[in-house]
């Protein structure tokens, strides 16, 4: 089980490599997250942050169930999971779910299916800085709910 939840920033090539030099391994898929703007017309806004909370203890053990879920639904060899925290700028890395196995097919729906419950099962309360210091909490989106309603 390979589950990270950081500060610091991370290389998705280096995990992307380390999966997959496995011998059984036949695909890789992944995702990263990034920070962009989250309102219509600010999109050139250079000092839009958000601001990552979460409780580790809780937020480990959420990303392990989700891990473990995804183990068996599909037939996959390994999974590495990095989630940050902290405040994060505009165009910064925050996710990142790699998914080796044998088959892509088995990649690619374990990769999706991780991501769509991280964005609403996993425990992180995300905050929106814009440049006039407003600040926003970040609700769970309906289409999200559905993304991951999809997969029961």
């Amino acid at each position: 089980m390979t589950v990270f939840v950081q500060n610091k920033d991370f290389k998705a090539g280096e995990t992307i490599n380390r999966l997959s030099k496995e011998n059984t391994t036949g695909a890789v898929v992944s995702f990263v997250g990034f920070v962009r703007s989250f309102y219509d017309g600010q999109s050139d806004a250079k000092d839009m942050k958000l601001e990552i909370e979460h409780y580790p203890k809780m937020t480990l053990k959420s990303l392990e169930q989700i891990e473990q879920e995804a183990r068996l639904r599909w037939s996959i060899n390994n999974v590495e999971i990095i989630h940050r925290f902290g405040e994060l700028k505009m165009n910064d890395q925050i996710v990142l779910v790699a998914v080796s196995s044998s088959h892509r097919k088995e990649a690619f729906l374990a990769c999706e299916f991780i991501i769509d419950y991280l964005k609403t099962e996993a425990p992180f309360w995300k905050k929106e800085i814009t440049d006039s210091k407003e600040e926003k909490w970040v609700e769970i989106k309906e289409a999200d709910i559905n993304k991951k309603n999809n997969w029961l």
